[in-house]
């Protein structure tokens, strides 16, 4: 029976919370309504928002209310994961309603631009020639929410003992300061800062306002969503391609490394992995990409240069914005895409895929053990990273954890692969789908649309939800629902 009274006070602080985020997510759906002071002829849209708006409101304030305790339950991270799954599962169900309301798209096709909304990816099936203003900001307002998390917000605003929980189940590993509210209010004020600089940065480069708040909030957050068909290859200006590259690799940055660098701290910024591994990496890429593919096919010498540069850092930062199609390049091009887009961004990053950091542990996993055979049986060895300003020790434990989700990344990838292929899609175009799907990249060799089959689809929007909550968040947090039912029913 303790056990029993323990679960109800557990999940009844899960449900609460739970509440409080659902909250916020249907207050995020009003803010389309913006468009309504420019442009009032939209005012028909407006009960696609209000009404999904309402609804999710209500259900938050049950939730928050009904289940609120005076003794706050401290949550472990497995208990913190129960409750991202089902404000993020609820937060994408609900945010398509108003896709299905507005420009009428089915179930699966709402659901799936929704999700790749909140997961920052980017692939889309909304035809934004005919899209109206408001469906393209709540298309941006996803990814802004997306790219922060809804826990971040949530813990910016409210204080409790969840705190540590909930961030890290959401994949905020690193805090900035070691008080939770306070790191989730600096991460807020440097994200919030960020898309500020972008707004007015596209602004002097040309962008009428509208399009450049939907494009400095993606790709702030590395999320891809353009107003445009042709994304920001629309506008053809060496100006705003250089500003874009500047903001993805800004949110390519793990939050922790970008406030280093803002108070200065060179010697840490540089001694970082992730860093590190962005420069080699992404130098040799834009040189064999420049070399055996864009001087091939685009002239003048200097478009070759920027299309390298920009669809390299767009791939290796999962943000997804392009400025030329990929149906004409080589193999060997879309290999170098593949390659980065499983690579990915940052950890603690709006960025997605299997993240630079695990990557570069990997590599350095390797050196170490290369160097062990030439030292001493009896030496005693201590490896480390740096994280922040601190060298921090590498254990077996923390390595086994990396290889698991790489193995585990790596099985999703060829099984999403292989179901796109099952639909007649060719094994390049599926490969380098899925891993843009997976990796919430965004980028596109066309296989995503609005005619594809609903299976291909759904295969799509289970791998960018796994994708953003990487994977044992989610797998942990289903078998603890379960567990924890079980032992509800039995009533121990």
């Amino acid at each position: 029976m303790r056990n029993t009274a323990h679960l109800q006070h557990i999940y009844a602080a899960i449900l609460s919370y739970t509440g409080v985020i659902l909250l916020i997510v249907s207050l995020l759906l009003l803010t389309p309504l913006m468009v309504l002071f420019f442009w009032p002829e939209e005012a028909q849209y407006s009960v696609g928002f209000l009404l999904p708006a309402a609804m999710l409101g209500g259900i938050g304030i049950l939730l928050w209310r009904g289940f609120y305790r005076k003794e706050s339950a401290v949550l472990t991270v497995q208990e913190g994961g129960v409750i991202v799954l089902l404000s993020w599962g609820a937060a994408c169900v609900f945010s398509a309603f108003p896709l299905m309301l507005t420009i009428k798209l089915n179930f699966t096709q709402a659901v799936f631009e929704a999700v790749s909304g909140f997961s920052t990816t980017g692939l889309s099936v909304v035809d934004v020639t005919t899209a109206p203003k408001m469906v393209l900001l709540w298309r941006t307002i996803m990814q802004f929410a997306g790219g922060s998390g809804f826990v971040i917000i949530m813990l910016s605003t409210i204080a409790g003992p969840a705190g540590p929980g909930l961030s890290i189940a959401e994949g905020r590993t690193d805090q900035l300061v070691p008080h939770v509210r306070h790191s989730a209010k600096l991460v807020l004020y440097i994200y919030a800062g960020y898309i500020l600089i972008a707004i007015a940065a596209l602004r002097l480069c040309g962008m009428n306002l509208f399009d450049a708040v939907n494009h400095a909030i993606p790709a702030i957050s590395t999320g891809g969503f353009s107003t445009k068909a042709e994304s920001i290859g629309y506008w053809n200006s060496p100006a705003i391609e250089a500003v874009t590259i500047v903001l993805m690799i800004l949110g390519n940055l793990n939050f922790l490394t970008s406030y280093l660098l803002l108070r200065g701290k060179f010697k840490a910024f540089v001694n970082n992995g992730e860093v590190r591994l962005f420069a080699v990496v992404g130098s040799m890429c834009v040189m064999l990409v420049f070399l055996f593919v864009s001087r091939q096919l685009y002239s003048p010498l200097s478009t070759s240069a920027r299309v390298a540069v920009f669809e390299t850092i767009s791939a290796l930062t999962t943000t997804g914005f392009s400025t030329v199609s990929y149906t004409n390049w080589s193999d060997f091009g879309v290999f170098i895409m593949l390659l980065l887009m499983l690579i990915g961004g940052g950890t603690c990053s709006t960025a997605g895929a299997i993240k630079q950091y695990r990557v570069y542990l990997l590599y350095k996993t390797v050196v170490w053990e290369i160097a062990r055979f030439f030292k001493p049986r009896t030496a005693i060895v201590e490896n480390a990273l740096w994280q922040g300003e601190q060298k921090v020790f590498v254990s077996d434990c923390h390595i086994k954890n990396v290889v698991a989700f790489v193995f585990l990344y790596l099985v999703t990838f060829f099984i999403g692969s292989g179901i796109l292929m099952a639909y007649g899609v060719s094994t390049r175009n599926a490969l380098f789908e899925y891993a843009s799907a997976l990796g919430t990249v965004g980028l596109s060799v066309g296989v995503t649309s609005i005619s594809a089959p609903a299976g291909m689809l759904w295969a799509e929007t289970i791998g960018m939800f796994l994708g953003r909550l990487e994977f044992f968040v989610i797998f942990v947090s289903v078998a603890k629902i379960l567990k924890d039912g079980s032992s509800f029913l039995r009533g121990h």
